[in-house]
């Protein structure tokens, strides 16, 4: 029978995740699937792994080739593959059994270019016992379960960013020629290819149901990386130039783009390590001055907190540097639930950093 999904297993160094990971896509109740392995030049026992599956379960592909980096290995996997649909599933992640299954039936029966469900952001004991958050792609909860098109629809670039919670119709993906950067040695690489998807895809939907369990223990991930200070400055260098090829889709994306562009370099900045910082701040007051003279940033898309720091940042970068370029992610996140006290808009705490009030009231009247 032909094969309904292609599930593609990008592998580097991850030996102590991934026979969870395989086991959950080999009990997958949707039998007709493939398993494309991408051996991408593990210095580990991942090969052996694969070998191992691959010998019992003649579904699994596996390409072993020296290190070219995630961009280059999910590509690969995507040019091999043969299903009506690519799912993908990164190897310290797992997933629910009847994952694919329930995917595929929904975007059949709704002629999707992909469909997206919510997901569980895990960690794990010593004890083996597991930490869980619920994420919903959409936090309003009003988009769930209905077809959209997400080429005429930039604010469902708010959904929760990423690539493998979905499956994706593959000559929707062939036809746009979707694929990912694949700048060696850079990470991130996956908001490019969740760009260009929304940029292109007609039909679409997304499920209020989690199927996909998203590791945030494992110490080798590129998150927890930090000094890797710029990729994902170069990865939105490349989503612009995407973005730019057409006009009119830049002028309908251009807003929502600076928007996802200004969360992931505040992430950055909490990621990376202190003596990169006051570099980093710079780099990104140029570019979000920029885009701001340009007229490519619209506010309202911000909360009045993001408001507050996005315009100090671009106004007086050091001073921004000094109240949270110093902060990491929890630190700055207590800072800002600190700082919730100084300013009240109807019976909603919003928040704006001292010394901005006379910034906003210039930029917002």
């Amino acid at each position: 029978m032909g094969v309904k999904v292609s599930i593609i297993v990008p592998t580097f160094n991850v030996e102590e995740y991934l026979v969870e990971c395989m086991d959950s896509i080999i009990k997958q109740t949707l039998q007709e699937i493939e398993i494309i392995c991408i051996n991408d030049g593990s210095t580990d026992g991942s090969l052996a792994i694969l070998q191992r599956y691959a010998a019992d379960d003649s579904r699994i592909i596996i390409v072993d080739k020296e290190n070219g980096g995630y961009g280059m290995a999910m590509n690969i996997g995507l040019d091999k593959a043969t299903g009506e649909y690519i799912g993908i599933v990164e190897p310290d992640d797992f997933v629910s059994v009847n994952m694919y299954k329930e995917l595929y039936d929904v975007a059949k029966e709704n002629d999707l270019d992909f469909v997206k469900a919510d997901f569980y952001r895990f960690m794990r004991e010593d004890t083996g016992d597991m930490r869980l958050l619920y994420n919903h792609l959409d936090a309003t909860g009003e988009d769930y379960n209905q077809v959209f098109n997400p080429s005429q629809t930039p604010l469902a670039i708010k959904y929760i960013m990423n690539t493998w919670s979905g499956i994706y119709r593959k000559t929707f993906l062939d036809k746009n020629q979707i694929r990912h950067n694949e700048t060696p040695g850079a990470s991130f690489q996956d908001n490019g290819f969740f760009f260009k998807t929304f940029v292109c895809a007609q039909r679409a939907m997304i499920l209020d149901k989690p199927y996909y369990m998203n590791r945030r223990d494992n110490p080798n991930s590129s998150v927890h990386n930090p000094d890797k200070v710029y990729c994902m400055n170069v990865e939105y260098e490349y989503i612009r130039d995407f973005l730019m090829q057409d006009r009119e889709r830049w002028e309908r994306f251009k807003y929502i783009y600076n928007f996802k562009k200004y969360g992931n370099y505040i992430f950055t900045l909490g990621r990376i390590a202190k003596h990169y910082r006051q570099e980093y701040v710079s780099r990104i007051n140029v570019e979000l001055k920029t885009a701001m003279e340009q007229g490519e940033i619209e506010l309202d898309l911000f909360t009045i907190y993001e408001q507050g720091r996005l315009i100090l940042l671009i106004k007086k970068p050091k001073v921004f540097y000094q109240r949270y370029g110093v902060l990491d992610v929890e630190e700055r996140r207590d800072k800002a639930i600190i700082d919730m006290i100084t300013f009240k808009v109807s019976e909603f705490i919003m928040v704006i950093p001292r010394g901005m009030k006379k910034y906003l009231k210039k930029t917002l009247g």
